[in-house]
């Protein structure tokens, strides 16, 4: 199995591809099985999320670099920086991972959300492609809150 325990530097030649979901890529310590059918193990320092593009090394220079796997989202697009706003809020409210472009937030698809935003006026549409949500506003990764809306814990929602 090849161990794959540190991000490369900079960009270079690749031994293989590594496709993975965002569930994966914030897990600093997994299985997995490249694109050519090898199995390998990811190493990392806790807390890294892997972006499309980045390269991880072995030991011995053995080059992965990643992808960012396709995922079913649901895509919100406006011309309306409001409304926009607003759905950022109501997603963020519930600690929900965005992606942010100009004119649409994305996210991974969930229909009670979707529901959510087209009450307050948004449509959303489901799409297929690569997520990279933001990252933490203090510089942590994506997989610092969860995707599931419902949950509890101690503080206000106001």
């Amino acid at each position: 199995m090849i161990r794959l325990t540190r991000k490369a530097g900079a960009a270079g030649p690749v031994d293989a591809l590594l496709t993975l979901p965002l569930e994966s890529r914030i897990k600093s310590r997994q299985r997995v099985t490249l694109d050519n059918g090898q199995d390998a193990g990811i190493f990392l320092q806790r807390g890294t999320t892997l972006k499309d593009g980045d390269q991880l090394c072995s030991e011995d220079g053995y080059r992965v670099q990643i992808k960012a796997a396709e995922e079913s989202l649901s895509t919100i697009i406006s011309h309306d920086s409001h409304l926009l706003s607003r759905a950022c809020y109501h997603l963020g409210n519930r600690h929900v991972m965005i992606q942010i472009g100009k004119d649409r937030v994305s996210y991974l698809h969930d229909h009670v959300l979707d529901e959510m935003l087209r009450g307050l006026g948004l449509d959303v549409v489901l799409t297929s492609a690569s997520f990279e949500p933001e990252p933490g506003a203090y510089g942590g990764s994506a997989s610092q809150h969860s995707q599931h809306h419902d949950h509890t814990h101690g503080h206000h929602h106001g």
